[in-house]
């Protein structure tokens, strides 16, 4: 069965948001998972702790206290809409938010298990040759665990592809702007639009069955070659 119009517009915005937050996240997220990775301090357990808090609590508790925050009765919420003229929750802005908290453990700890694996030896030789941190870290850092920024990137748009609760509280079911697909697959089941269901459904198992073959495939030719992840 062909898509229709607005299930054209869901695709179009998930892949959107997924690319959106992805990049927003991969650049974002390596600070924090180097600190993670070579920190002593007695409150990482803590910060470890909230980066992985959206691994184990359902999305729909997550999303509602997000939407309590980009209230407007809320001084974040209240903030926003005065700079840009628009509510924070509801919006495609939101949902950018909202995707980026959610999926943080599945961009920052492929990141930081890479920044522990490559140990701290090339850093230090790298910083007595005279080079900045940005140098170090476009020099060595990277092109060391490179893999692990395209297993992080993969993971935090696959894993965004999918999202539910969270997307539904903070964003509703506004077509064309925050109704992704598994908001759209949702709407068709309960108008008993079976077909449609089946269309959207079939087209999200392929997408998301050959990205995980794809990363499974990644992580074995990687252990091949390294004996290691």
């Amino acid at each position: 069965m062909m898509l229709s119009g607005d299930d054209i517009e869901a695709l179009l915005v998930t892949f959107k948001l997924a690319a959106i937050t992805t990049i927003a996240l991969i650049l974002l997220c390596p600070p924090l998972a180097w600190w993670l990775a070579h920190s002593r301090s007695r409150i990482r357990p803590m910060i470890e702790a909230v980066v992985a808090l959206p691994l184990v609590l359902p999305p729909t508790v997550l999303g509602f206290y997000l939407l309590l925050v980009f209230s407007p009765q809320n001084a974040i919420g209240a903030g926003f809409e005065s700079i840009f003229g628009h509510s924070l929750a509801f919006s495609f802005t939101g949902l950018v938010i909202g995707s980026m908290i959610y999926s943080l453990p599945f961009v920052v700890q492929p990141l930081q298990s890479g920044f522990v694996t490559m140990g701290t030896g090339e850093i230090e030789a790298a910083a007595t040759l005279g080079m900045n941190r940005w140098q170090r870290f476009h020099y060595v850092v990277f092109p060391m665990t490179k893999r692990s920024f395209m297993l992080a990137a993969m993971l935090g748009f696959a894993h965004t592809l999918g999202e539910f609760g969270v997307v539904l509280m903070i964003g509703g079911n506004i077509p064309g702007e925050t109704q992704v697909i598994s908001i759209a697959l949702f709407e068709h089941v309960e108008a008993l639009a079976y077909d449609q269901a089946h269309a959207l459904a079939g087209g999200l198992l392929i997408l998301s069955m050959s990205l995980l073959i794809f990363i499974y495939g990644f992580l074995q030719q990687n252990e091949r070659r390294w004996g290691y992840w």
